[in-house]
């Protein structure tokens, strides 16, 4: 099979489309002809092998121990290992697997949900990284209700414009936070109101939040603790910076610390790879409540593209490798 390869740790451009063996499904997993192939910070972060506490992570010091990158996947079911009962050769499916950036991969049957009806490969392969971190984000470490004032940072993102269609499912007045270039996109996934950071300062606008959502944001906590009520609740999703050894964590560490001492709650927290959370962002997509905002579709001899505009920041929504036509 086709897929993309590579063999050391470094930026997107030393990935290699090659000709490897098709993988084999153990026991509880499945196999997957991938028709489509959501491209993540995650995929980038284990491509360049940085922070380096993630090579310390099991994911390989030197070199990386798996050579096909990817997680997100949608496509069909080809075979299923001897243990699993929920799924059937033929059966359309998305969730998470282990190189989807190929033909064909594995993913456990526990990480994958029938594809949500109405929805194409493309658009069902750009939900379960983002949209799971953005679900526990909103959901269980936001505990958004409704009439809830919410600030999403980072709202025109991957994990950002699932973030804002949640918050709204659940109830709250949303806000979201991007640049000039992306305000429409915000917009246009629900938030009520959009503060572009590139002329406004949100700290300066006389407005509190009940939750404050940090995706990928860099901001200090001093300044995401001055919008927040009394009682409001920071969640910091992410943080990107250049820093090699930490890449954005030492401001979580921060968090973490000083929450038993203030009156806000400041967390913190790795996005699950549950199965029943998937069934969750699928029943959303078919109510309507959510859509994946897709910015551009990629071949897999465009993967290292792809990676690149991630990386610099360019992207509105998600990018999608389309390895089939739908």
């Amino acid at each position: 099979m086709r897929a993309v390869v590579q063999d050391v740790y470094g930026p997107p451009e030393i990935l290699e489309l090659r000709d490897v063996e098709m993988p084999v499904p153990a026991d509880d997993e499945v196999l997957v002809r991938v028709h489509a192939a959501g491209v993540d910070r995650g995929v980038a972060h284990l491509v360049t092998g940085l922070p380096y506490p993630l090579r310390l992570a099991g994911y390989g010091i030197r070199r990386p121990k798996a050579a096909v990158p990817g997680m997100d996947l949608a496509g069909r079911v080809e075979a299923v290992g001897r243990a699993v009962t929920g799924f059937r050769p033929g059966d359309d499916v998305f969730g998470i697997g282990a190189g989807t950036f190929a033909e064909y991969a594995c993913a456990p049957a526990a990480k994958l949900a029938h594809k949500p009806a109405g929805l194409t490969f493309v658009q069902a392969a750009a939900i379960a990284i983002s949209g799971l971190t953005a679900l526990q984000a909103v959901r269980d470490h936001g505990t958004v209700t409704a009439g809830q004032a919410v600030l999403i940072i980072g709202a025109s993102g991957g994990v950002g414009t699932f973030a804002v269609q949640v918050a709204k499912a659940y109830g709250a007045e949303v806000t979201g936070v991007c640049s000039t270039a992306k305000v429409d996109l915000v917009r246009s996934v629900g938030a009520d109101h959009v503060v572009d950071y590139t002329r406004e300062d949100f700290t300066r606008l006389g407005r509190r939040y009940d939750v404050v959502l940090d995706i990928g944001g860099n901001s200090s906590l001093s300044r995401l603790r001055r919008v927040l009520t009394p009682r409001g609740r920071l969640v910091i999703v992410g943080g990107e910076t250049d820093g090699r050894w930490l890449g954005g964590t030492d401001r979580q560490i921060r968090a973490l610390a000083l929450s038993p001492f203030a009156s806000q709650t400041l967390c913190v927290f790795v996005s699950k790879e549950d199965g029943k959370d998937l069934l969750v962002l699928r029943d959303l997509v078919e109510s309507g409540d959510l859509t994946p905002a897709i910015d551009r579709t990629y071949s897999l001899s465009e993967a290292a593209t792809a990676l690149r505009r991630l990386v610099d920041g360019q992207v509105r929504g998600k990018l999608v490798i389309a390895v089939t036509a739908d």
